[in-house]
């Protein structure tokens, strides 16, 4: 080889290994396309109107080595103290075998939301083991399956303490004082826009509480007391008064549980069940409540019922509460759950058992109780007689002071006030940290209380009348999985049962998922991101807040915005931030008036839900028989209600998969008539790099960093939402206590999911702007490809001006319903027999799939997915020609099981075509666990925990 053939340095082979297509394939794709480069197929399916307006001038890539040792140098800037401040956030032990097997492993954190059951009842069973440890826990009657954080689950509590309580004229929510301040934040974000006075006061006060629909009270509280409520909560409901409690769930396992002083909401944190700090995030919030208030429970509930053989199966239950169903008229906008972390915190309490888990907390309040003595001997004075973990302290000397010899030991305590500080104690603690805080607040020359002398004469500091007497966490799943080797074995065998994005391709239509690379998942677990308490000093976050300022950049890079926002860890609360923010920005000109919401008929469910939420009128526009925005019903609404537009809430490119042609002059319209374009950015993996929202027209976007920019899905959790918004916008961008601004908090922390920000920066820092921009032509290539292949057997719906789509596709499939009886369901269905996840089923139209095969699918993939479609449809025709049953054929009976390879066979096709369709599976098949779930019959007989072991014996 000679000098001139070696390349110095390091090559970047990322993107190559991102991408999927190699370049033979793409020559081989563009050419049954249609079109000899990717640049003419780009040009032919942007709009003119919008070509040339991306901005994106980011630098190279680098190279997976060369960025993750960029990543750890900004990491260093961290600074690893050990934290006491509480206030909801603790450190906490995540056991070694769940690190490894569940949090680390792609079968875990690839899989899409639980939407089809049949192909995901692993990560049911996990979810369905959280419900029974926040339904045992909390002493209520049923849970759902996570929630995004404490502060936003108490904001859910507050609306539906609002629509379920018997005080129907009550405008006002009573909010203890004694609650975490970041959660009394985000009620006063979430309550102004509704007209929900929220009044904070301590409790111990209330007299008259019937002007109150709902009450708040923190357990044990903010600063540590533990009070009785059993006469304050008969009081409230004597007056018509719903009660929600912010409890703490390793708390409860020595404490009388909320529901059995009569709570009708508990909600909390699950992160000390096994998650990292991580700086605020991604964290489960749990909420459960009466099984009355079911119907009316935000979020996803899984539940029991039966597959087509009658054996038990689950599947989330009562999917009409959902916003997507329930469009404008939803009770919330909450579409992303904290699955991946919900499992850990699950598999913790599985790990540990109840035993482990009283083991756990007795210790913690030991030591805490010991810690107590020990400052009244150094002459402070604790303000709690009755307590769990945490203490509020009158210091014998300037509270500065004890924070300042805190820091120089490397110690993080609560800040309270020039004369309190407050601590907490965790999993972690041990003597040396009893210790250490003692050397915190002993004076000059002071000896230091002795311990073990302390230990034996220290009793609880529990107060007797609420000490637990229920049992919790009976049934074998908490009882049997103690052993690592046990523990191993039960995460794969839950894993084995999923189909998730390490398998195979997942097509979903609008959810973009695309590999998760194992670069840009390691930087998680790291120490450095992972340990730090949101509510640290800011100087010891250097690194962070280096990695979100770039971040920011690299997201204004992408979109043509001025300003990013990292707070929003959702889609759906990026959504509402970005309504925030135009109705803050109208109110600062005196236009607080302005309350109208055009939405198009097209717009993803969270539109319509997240616009009553923010307090607007949602005015519907229709679309035209192409799926595009009807431009003259857009003008007509427009200017009707000229003198109250807020906004327009639009997806680009369309719900429909399509480049609408006449997007500017759809956002000139709203401009022209006073309101905001409020862009979607569900779909900007068609977008980087060849156009940019912020240039065309928008003004604000929220993007899914869980679709275009890497962050996996977890399962249907997590996702990060962040909003990007023009200039005169930026002001009015989420706050937050802990920040310069202090109002505004949408989030619980600053940063919403801050630990997992290091994905999305991985991701573009080695893509850089030429491989992201590469990224959005293969999507838009692959989408093409699929739409071209299939569409002699389905015909694709709808299609832009040059008869091309943009990165998804729909097939239309409901005129098969009349030709063979197959609905799209048995399509979904007899997928899964071929080893796929189902695209997009019925959204945005009814009887269609929804197809995205995203950029980091091979052409051997395309193609095996287009063979499937193929065989399916040749099925379909043989059930046309009389040559398959109408109601007993492969697709009916889909999907097909392993036990099935057994026994009595009665079906008239043969055993060999509703496994084996094609030869190729034979190497490698994926069995679903369960048949056809039974969605019906588990609506009807609903059960949301872990059944005994006598029920399976039943069913």
């Amino acid at each position: 080889m000679s000098n001139e053939q070696i390349q110095l340095g390091t090559e970047n082979e990322f993107i190559a290994r991102h991408i999927g297509p190699r370049e033979a394939d793409i020559d081989a794709m563009l050419g049954l396309i249609g079109h000899d480069s990717l640049e003419s197929l780009i040009d032919s399916v942007i709009p003119a109107s919008i070509k040339g307006t991306s901005v994106l001038d980011l630098p190279a890539g680098q190279g997976e080595a060369k960025a993750l040792a960029d990543l750890k140098a900004i990491a260093a800037r961290n600074s690893l103290f050990r934290n006491h401040i509480g206030q909801g956030y603790y450190p906490c032990h995540t056991p070694a075998p769940i690190l490894r097997n569940l949090l680390e492993n792609p079968a875990w954190y690839t899989a899409y939301t639980p939407y089809q059951p049949e192909i995901s009842q692993g990560r049911l069973e996990a979810l369905l083991n959280f419900q029974t440890l926040v339904i045992d826990l909390t002493g209520m009657q049923i849970a759902n399956a996570s929630l995004l954080d404490e502060a936003t689950a108490a904001a859910e509590a507050m609306t539906l303490c609002k629509r379920l309580s018997k005080n129907k004229k009550a405008q006002a929510f009573f909010a203890s004082e004694h609650c975490h301040p970041q959660t009394l934040d985000v009620l006063r974000t979430r309550a102004q826009p509704l007209g929900i006075e929220v009044v904070i006061g301590d409790e111990t006060a209330l007299d008259d509480l019937s002007g109150y629909f709902g009450l708040l009270l923190q357990y044990p509280a903010s600063a540590g007391d533990v009070s009785d409520h059993r006469e304050l909560v008969e009081r409230a409901h004597a007056a018509g008064t719903l009660v929600a409690v912010a409890a703490d769930l390793l708390a409860l396992t020595l404490l009388t549980p909320p529901g059995e002083f009569g709570a009708d909401v508990v909600f909390g944190s699950a992160q000390r069940f096994g998650v990292p700090l991580g700086f605020g995030g991604p964290h489960a919030a749990f909420f459960a409540t009466r099984d009355a208030f079911k119907r009316d429970m935000p979020g996803r509930l899984v539940g029991i019922s039966i597959d087509r053989f009658g054996k038990p199966a689950l599947r989330l239950a009562m999917q009409t509460r959902e916003q997507h169903i329930r469009r404008e008229k939803a009770t919330s906008n909450i579409c992303t759950a904290q699955v991946l972390l919900a499992n850990i915190a699950s598999m913790y309490a599985v790990y540990h058992g109840p035993q482990g888990l009283k083991r756990i907390a007795r210790r913690m309040h030991r030591l805490t109780a010991i810690l107590a003595q020990g400052l009244a001997q150094l002459g402070h004075k604790v303000e709690q007689q009755h307590f769990f973990d945490t203490l509020s302290v009158v210091t014998a000397y300037p509270a500065d002071e004890v924070h300042a010899a805190a820091k120089a030991r490397g110690i993080n305590l609560r800040v309270i006030d020039k004369v309190r500080v407050g601590l907490s104690l965790d999993e972690t603690c041990d003597q040396a940290a009893v210790e250490a805080l003692w050397e915190v607040f002993a004076a000059q020359d002071q000896g230091l209380p002795d311990f073990a002398a302390l230990a034996a004469a220290a009793g609880d500091s529990l107060p007797q009348a609420l000490l637990r007497e229920t049992p919790f966490l009976q049934h074998e799943v908490f009882n049997r999985y103690h052993s690592e080797t046990e523990l191993m074995r039960y995460l794969r065998k839950l894993a084995d049962k999923d189909l998730a994005l390490d398998r195979s391709m997942i097509p979903l239509g609008s959810c973009t998922m695309k590999l998760n690379a194992a670069s840009e998942m390691l930087p998680i677990t790291w120490p450095e991101f992972g340990s730090l308490h949101p509510f640290a000093p800011i100087e010891q976050a250097q690194g962070y807040l280096e990695l979100t300022r770039e971040l920011e950049a690299m997201l204004c890079a992408a979109t043509g915005y001025d300003a990013v926002s990292l707070q929003p860890n959702a889609g759906s609360q990026g959504e509402y931030a970005g309504l925030l923010a135009i109705r803050a920005y109208h109110a600062s000109r005196d236009e607080a008036h302005r309350d109208v919401c055009l939405i198009p008929s097209s717009a993803h469910g969270t539109n319509p839900a997240t616009a009553q939420m923010a307090g607007m009128r949602v005015v519907v526009v229709g679309c035209d028989e192409r799926g595009n925005v009807d431009v003259a019903d857009l003008l007509n609404k427009a200017e009707e209600h000229k003198e109250r537009l807020a906004a327009l809430m639009i997806t680009y490119p369309s719900t429909h998969g399509v480049f609408e042609e006449s997007i500017r002059e759809i956002c000139q319209i709203i401009h022209d008539n006073g309101g905001q374009v409020y862009i979607d950015g569900a779909n900007m993996n068609a977008m980087v790099g060849l156009c940019a929202p912020g240039r065309f027209g928008g003004d604000v976007s929220h993007l899914n960093l869980h679709k275009t920019f890497c962050i996996p899905h977890g399962g249907g959790g997590p996702g990060v939402g962040p909003i990007g918004v023009k200039s005169h916008l930026a002001p009015f961008l989420p706050g937050h206590g802990h920040m310069e601004r202090k109002e505004g908090a949408v989030s619980a922390a600053p940063f919403g999911s801050a630990s997992i920000l290091p994905i999305t920066w991985m991701y573009i820092r080695m893509m850089g702007g030429e491989g992201l921009k590469r990224a959005s032509q293969l999507a838009i290539l692959g989408a093409n490809y699929i739409a071209r292949r299939l569409e002699e057997h389905y015909p694709v719906l709808y299609t832009g001006e040059n008869g091309l789509v943009a990165h998804e596709c729909i097939l239309d499939l409901r005129p098969l319903k009349d030709t063979s009886g197959i609905s799209v369901d048995d399509v979904a269905k007899r997928l899964i027999d071929f080893g796929f996840h189902a695209p997009t089923m019925s959204f945005p139209v009814a009887g269609t799939l929804m197809v995205e095969p995203t950029e980091s699918e091979s052409k051997e993939e395309l193609d095996r997915f287009c063979d499937a479609m193929i065989r399916i449809r040749e099925e379909i025709r043989a059930v046309e020609r009389g040559e398959l049953d109408r109601e007993d054929n492969p697709l009916k009976n889909a999907p097909h099981t392993a036990a099935e390879l057994v026994g009595e066979w009665t079906h008239p096709y043969g055993r060999e075509q509703a496994v084996y369709p094609t030869a190729s599976l034979v190497e490698g098949k994926y069995w679903p666990p369960v048949g056809r779930v039974d969605n019906v019959y588990g609506d009807r007989n609903l059960a949301c925990a872990c059944p005994s072991v006598a029920s399976y014996q039943e069913a």
